[in-house]
C-alpha cells in the first residue's frame, strides 16, 4: 500500500492554464498520432533545443498514473455506506470548484506541526497556505492549453504552469520525487491525460500565506 503522505502529495499539480490548445490541430508541434505501436505524443516544439524529441505510449501513460496514484487527490470522492470512492465522472478533474472550501482550523494549519486535507484529498492546507489539486482533463480550465514542454517542465523542474519563470510548486507536490521520472515516462503520462474525459473545473488558485516574518 502506498504511504499516505505520497499518495495525498501527488494530487496538488499545477494549476490550469487559461488558454486552450488542442493537441494535433494546425500549428501545434505537440502532436497526438495513433500508430502501429499505439497512440503516441510528441514532446519537442520547433526551435526548443531544450526539450528531447521522444515519444510517450497512451498505454503506459495510464499505468504510471495508476500506478503513482495520481487519482487519489486529482479525483473528487463521493461518500458511500463503505466510505468514500472515486467520483469517475469527474475523473482527474481536480478540487471542484463547485464546492466551497469550508471552516478548518487555520491556526493548527499555519503553526507548522500539522498539515491539514480536504475530505476528499483534493485540497490541503499548511504554513504556505492552501493548494487545489489541479484539472489534469483536456479542458481548457484544465490541462488542454499546456504544451507537452510545459508539462515536461511543470513535473521535471517543478515550475508553476510549467513556465520557465514561474515560482515553485507548492506543497504537498512531490517534486523531488516526480522529477526522477524520465522524460519518456513523463511524456507517457502527457499522452494520456490528452486522451481522458474533458471536465470543465476551472480550480481556484492557491491561497498564498505571507512569508514568515514578511510584510
Amino acid at each position: 500500500m502506498r504511504s499516505f503522505y505520497f499518495a495525498a502529495a501527488m494530487g496538488l499539480a499545477v494549476v490550469y492554464v487559461s488558454c486552450q490548445t488542442d493537441a494535433g490541430k494546425p500549428g501545434n508541434a505537440d502532436t497526438v498520432k495513433s500508430g502501429a505501436a499505439g497512440n503516441t505524443v510528441d514532446s519537442g516544439k520547433p526551435g526548443d533545443a531544450a526539450t528531447p524529441s521522444i515519444s510517450g505510449s497512451v498505454e503506459r501513460g495510464h499505468y504510471l498514473v495508476d500506478v503513482i496514484g495520481c487519482g487519489d487527490c486529482h479525483t473528487p470522492k463521493k461518500m458511500t455506506a463503505a466510505g468514500p470512492v472515486p467520483d469517475m465522472s469527474r475523473y482527474l478533474s481536480g478540487y471542484n470548484a463547485g464546492v466551497p472550501l469550508g471552516k478548518y482550523d487555520t491556526g493548527l494549519a499555519n503553526g507548522g506541526s500539522w498539515v491539514l486535507f480536504k475530505g476528499d484529498l483534493t485540497a490541503a492546507a499548511g504554513p504556505w497556505g492552501v493548494t487545489f489539486s489541479a484539472n489534469l482533463t483536456p479542458d481548457g480550465t484544465g490541462l488542454g492549453g499546456w504544451t507537452a514542454d510545459n508539462f515536461r517542465r511543470a513535473i521535471k523542474e517543478g515550475k508553476y504552469k510549467g513556465l520557465a519563470d514561474a515560482r515553485p510548486l507548492l506543497p504537498p507536490m512531490p517534486s523531488d520525487n516526480l522529477a526522477k521520472l524520465s522524460d519518456e515516462d513523463v511524456m507517457s503520462i502527457y499522452a494520456y491525460l490528452k486522451t481522458i474525459k474533458p471536465v470543465r473545473n476551472l480550480v481556484p488558485a492557491a491561497i498564498l500565506n505571507p512569508p514568515p516574518g514578511g510584510h
